[in-house]
């Protein structure tokens, strides 16, 4: 294999997650009995351009399937980021009525439906054919495709250039991130914008957040390694943000070489802190196996500690990274038997490979349940304030990234001890979990 990137060859693969199915391949009850495909979940790492990346074993086509089950307007603090970038771009960028706005991936629509509340028109590509529905049904105009150079240079011709171009957590998703890169460029205006949020790889280290790698992730990017590919595209990064989303993500803004925006402060230290983190350094990376292997061990000790003493564990959020968690460690619906999720398009099925069913949240009874296991562990303050304290009464919540966790709230009781006779699981209080580290950046 060489770089998707620089074209290098690559070195073995830094960490083996076994064989996965494709992470939101949900599955409906008349499907359970068919062939499920599974396929290699390896990471290597460039020593040239040092992108972290999957071994390419997986189509596009496989992944983004026409009933993708992911919507951006499932998460109330999702909806919230939103909102603040939209009014700190229109404020920024001095965007209006004559400005146009282009999403990549643009799921259901939502961001979009922000700008054209301030009548600003935009345009999303989105490949999923039931969020592209979703989309037009609220307004936008989208084109049902998957992004490229050659559709950049289409989108250009017959609808012309963009102020701003926005690919949310859409960079890390693509095999040919250089076409992709180059598309950017088509798009854009000679003084427009190009943002794009992806889950900072320093964090993903730090916090051994090795259940965020899932086919539909070819890249794991860092400042240094996108900022390459880039400026193979003739794009320049002049500013980046550091935000808490997905567990700590970065938000690049990129110009034209000759747009004249001086580069920010902001881009030379957080190159030097990733610098000083070591993430040019294969080593870094090879550490993330041993990790992952102990978060897997102590998720099953906890599950089969609660089987033997009968206490009964429920999942909660049937995320993406559920499924490499639960696979790669093996979870079946005898340890974990439902997990609970508040998205329509995944209620009703099964998680892929674990095959374990997904129920509405509303069902959640009180005192069915001693512990929730939070899969999307990101979420886990969002996902606690947010269930109704009689469904939930009584039970504790549990995340298993970066360490085996039980989680309380302010003003609640903590919850009892923990199930294993030999561990004590850490306790801790919601809101004090997954801040980025400052010294590490």
């Amino acid at each position: 294999m060489k770089c998707r990137s620089c074209t290098s060859a690559l070195d073995d693969p830094v960490l083996d997650l076994g064989f996965a199915p494709p992470s939101n391949a949900y599955l409906p009850t008349a499907r359970l009995g068919e062939p499920e495909i599974h396929l290699p979940l390896r990471a290597r790492f460039c020593t040239v351009c040092t992108l972290f990346q999957l071994e390419d074993h997986s189509d596009p086509q496989l992944l983004f399937t026409p009933d993708y089950a992911y919507r951006s307007g499932t998460s109330r603090s999702w909806l919230a980021h939103v909102a603040e970038f939209a009014d700190a771009a229109v404020a920024g960028l001095g965007l209006d009525a004559r400005s146009r706005v282009v999403e990549i991936g643009c799921n259901d629509g939502h961001l979009l439906g922000l700008f054209a509340a301030r009548g600003i028109p935009g345009l999303g590509v989105e490949p999923a054919t039931e969020a592209a529905r979703i989309a037009r049904a609220a307004g936008t105009e989208v084109v049902e495709e998957f992004f490229s150079a050659r559709l950049a240079v289409e989108i250009a011709a017959r609808r012309g250039l963009a102020d701003l171009v926005v690919a949310n957590n859409v960079f890390a998703h693509v095999p040919d991130i250089n076409g992709f890169a180059a598309g950017l460029g088509t798009l854009m205006k000679p003084h427009g914008v190009a943002t794009l949020e992806f889950p900072h790889v320093l964090n993903l280290l730090h916090h051994a957040q090795f259940d965020t790698i899932y086919h539909e992730h070819y890249s794991y990017l860092s400042l240094r390694s996108a900022r390459h590919v880039l400026e193979r595209a003739g794009l320049e990064v002049f500013d980046v943000e550091r935000l808490t989303t997905h567990g700590g993500s970065l938000r690049i803004h990129a110009q034209h070489h000759d747009a004249g925006r001086p580069v920010s402060p902001r881009v030379h230290r957080l190159l030097r802190a990733e610098a000083e983190a070591g993430l040019a350094e294969r080593e870094t990376y090879t550490r993330l196996q041993r990790r992952a292997e102990r978060i897997k061990d102590d998720l099953l000790h906890f599950l089969l500690e609660a089987r033997r003493r009968g206490a009964r564990v429920a999942a909660y959020g049937a995320a993406a990274k559920g499924t490499t968690l639960l696979n790669f460690a093996g979870v079946r619906p005898d340890l974990l038997p439902v997990v609970f999720d508040a998205a329509p398009s995944k209620q009703g099925k099964h998680l892929p490979g674990s095959h374990i069913p997904v129920r509405p949240h509303t069902s959640l009874v009180a005192g069915d349940w001693d512990y929730l296991l939070v899969l999307p562990w990101n979420l886990a303050d969002e996902v606690i304030a947010q269930l109704e304290a009689s469904a939930v009464a009584g039970t504790a919540f549990v995340v298993a990234v970066p360490e085996l966790t039980v989680l309380t709230t302010p003003g609640r009781r903590e919850p009892r001890p923990a199930i294993s006779g030999t561990t004590e699981w850490p306790i801790r209080r919601v809101g004090a979990r997954h801040r980025p580290d400052p010294s590490a950046m």
